[in-house]
């Protein structure tokens, strides 16, 4: 009985590492999406937010047609979608860096004494 309690609980881990890719790789979708649907018009251009939006929209089509892949799938279908998206991601994030960099001209300590 103790066998096919180990038997059962590999099999438990397996699912539950499968599980637990599939929702990181929906989740990032969904966070991509979220964002650049949020970012002001300034700092993404509409190309770039319908280059995101479409590749989220292929890799969740990807996602409902693909249930039962295994956990490497999931996982590479993440890593092709964050690599697509990646440059766009970081002129959304790069834009609210470089407004607080611009800020940084303020008094030195020479000014201060």
């Amino acid at each position: 009985m103790l066998s096919e309690a180990d038997k059962y609980k590999a099999e438990d881990d397996k699912q539950r590492e499968r599980i637990i890719a599939r929702n990181q790789l929906e989740g990032y979708i969904f966070s991509a999406k979220q964002a650049v649907e949020d970012a002001p018009a300034e700092k993404l251009s509409p190309d770039d937010k319908k280059t995101v939006q479409d590749k989220c929209s292929q890799v969740l089509a990807w996602l409902d047609g693909n249930q039962l892949a295994e956990k490497d799938e999931f996982e590479d279908k993440l890593k092709e979608l964050q690599k697509d998206v990646a440059p766009i991601m970081m002129k959304l994030h790069q834009g609210g860096a470089q407004g607080g960099a611009q800020g940084a001209g303020g008094p030195k300590v020479e000014e201060v004494d």
